[in-house]
């Protein structure tokens, strides 16, 4: 999914060649493809199940290599997608996202998705670096183990690091200094190890989806940003690493299911980002009008239903009382706010915030609810506050008028009521920010809305309710429809990448 700064510009280009925000020129010839898979694939390899997701130190790179890709600070080439992918293996495509991922390539003139554990083709983008066995988990067994209350460090969202510099600064994980691409690196390679065991071919060669814009066109992390996720492929063992728009891809993949001469819209909406593109369906392939996004996904509804309805429970919004006189100040926000961000969870649990806190405990109006704040500092909660955000927000979504957060492992019986009028009020602004997105998407294709015959939905977020409300109102006269959400562009990739 696209990072982008809202109201900034994502592409604009005249047909048939739809210009990336970082400049990588994706010609017809991408829309059709890229380069061409040797070899059948193999049945799915027995050894598939032991891929299941317990991984020994899966983030063990080289120094030395890491070094040497994190100095690859090479923007977006304009080189073609045909030509950059003109491996002479197979190509796999890859789709890196905030809270989940895929991969996938092309047999036979169809995309096939790897199994990434027995029965599932996704990966959740979470990691558990184990303190007791040493061991790194990937995906559902890392979930599995912060909820078990193992002891360990756990991460997820770590895509929305990308161009900072958090990347490139070291950290001590299981007696090891390590940074993050060597821990991204570590998931990518993991994800082809996988494809590799599955298939029984070697795949030397990426296509991974990209957002629009990570952070913002005139952003100096932009550029930044994907020659870290570039960094993170090679670092995992990809000697080529190309980029494709991820609701290019998304409508690659779409595209040939549309009839000739539609234009549609693909609004793709992940974990940390929202990502548009319009096309139009040809005898020959899909023609990319436009692509744009925003910096908007499901991690940032769920900070804004945490701020609004967890932090206010462990303190946020209530006062602290002066060392001198009866007089009181407002709490300090910073600690709530990056509570509520997934990826700044890690970073909280230091000696010093929790020493704050104590200070803060001392002088507040509320001291119970610092109390409470204090709790998820010292015992490491903070992800577990998330996915209980996260729960609530899917029951709330799916109209439960009862839906709550369940806080119980804070205090027994403590949880904060979420109805769905108070999901919609907390989302309003991510729904205007959303509204802004389309229409400047629709002003850089030279399109009218009503000119959309087709919306199309993909990204686990686009399932939440204030998306199509948004483009329903903005589009009325549009076919609105949902297909392969967790999968699309995945699927686009390995259809570009293996032609």
């Amino acid at each position: 999914m696209g990072q982008a700064a809202e109201g900034s510009t994502g592409v604009t280009a005249t047909a048939p060649v739809a210009a990336t925000a970082s400049g990588t020129a994706i010609g017809a010839a991408s829309a059709a493809g890229a380069a061409k898979v040797v070899g059948a694939a193999t049945a799915a390899d027995a050894t598939t199940a032991a891929g299941e997701a317990k991984v020994a130190d899966a983030v063990t790179v080289s120094a030395t290599t890491v070094a040497g890709a994190a100095t690859t600070a090479s923007a977006a080439t304009s080189e073609s997608a045909a030509t950059a992918t003109g491996a002479a293996g197979p190509v796999l495509g890859v789709d890196f996202g905030t809270s989940n991922s895929a991969a996938g390539y092309l047999v036979e003139g169809q995309p096939r998705l790897i199994e990434m554990a027995p029965g599932e083709v996704t990966l959740p983008s979470t990691f558990f670096f184990d303190f007791e066995s040493r061991e790194t988990l990937l995906g559902e067994p890392a979930n599995q183990a912060l909820l078990n209350g193992d002891e360990g460090r756990f991460m997820r969202a770590l895509k929305r690091v990308l161009g900072t510099p958090l990347m490139h600064e070291k950290r001590q994980l299981l007696n090891r200094q390590v940074t993050f691409v060597e821990i991204i690196g570590g998931f990518l390679a993991e994800i082809k190890a996988r494809a590799e065991r599955e298939t029984g071919l070697r795949f030397d060669a990426v296509l991974s989806g990209r957002p629009v814009v990570f952070h913002g066109v005139d952003d100096p992390r932009e550029a930044q940003a994907e020659a870290d996720l570039r960094a993170c492929y090679e670092a995992a063992g990809f000697a080529q690493v190309q980029f494709m728009a991820e609701p290019e891809a998304a409508a690659i993949a779409s595209g040939a299911l549309e009839r000739a001469g539609e234009t549609g819209l693909i609004v793709d909406i992940g974990g940390g980002t929202s990502d548009f593109s319009v096309f139009r369906t040809g005898e020959t392939g899909v023609e990319i009008l436009a692509n744009h996004g925003v910096r908007i996904g499901g991690t940032d509804f769920d900070r804004s239903l945490s701020i609004d309805h967890v932090m206010p429970l462990l303190g946020r919004g209530s006062q602290l009382r002066k060392v001198l006189g009866d007089e009181t100040t407002p709490m300090p926000q910073q600690i709530f706010n990056d509570l509520a961000t997934w990826e700044k969870i890690p970073f909280l649990y230091t000696p010093s915030n929790r020493r704050a806190v104590q200070d803060m405990q001392r002088l507040a109006c509320a001291p119970d609810r610092l109390a409470r704040l204090l709790a998820v500092l010292e015992d490491e909660l903070g992800h577990d506050l998330a996915f209980a955000v996260e729960r609530g927000k899917i029951a709330a979504n799916a109209g439960a008028g009862d839906a709550r957060i369940d806080l119980g492992i804070l205090e027994r019986g403590l949880d904060a009521g979420l109805p769905p009028e108070a999901l919609a009020q907390s989302l309003a602004p991510h729904g205007q920010a959303l509204h802004r997105g389309v229409t400047e998407t629709l002003a850089l294709a030279g399109r009218r809305a009503d000119e959309i015959e087709r919306v199309i939905y993909v990204g686990g977020s686009s399932l939440m309710n204030v998306v199509p409300q948004v483009m329903r109102a903005l589009m009325p006269g549009a076919d609105h429809v949902y297909r392969d959400v967790f999968t699309a562009v995945t699927d686009g990739l390995a259809i570009a990448a293996g032609r």
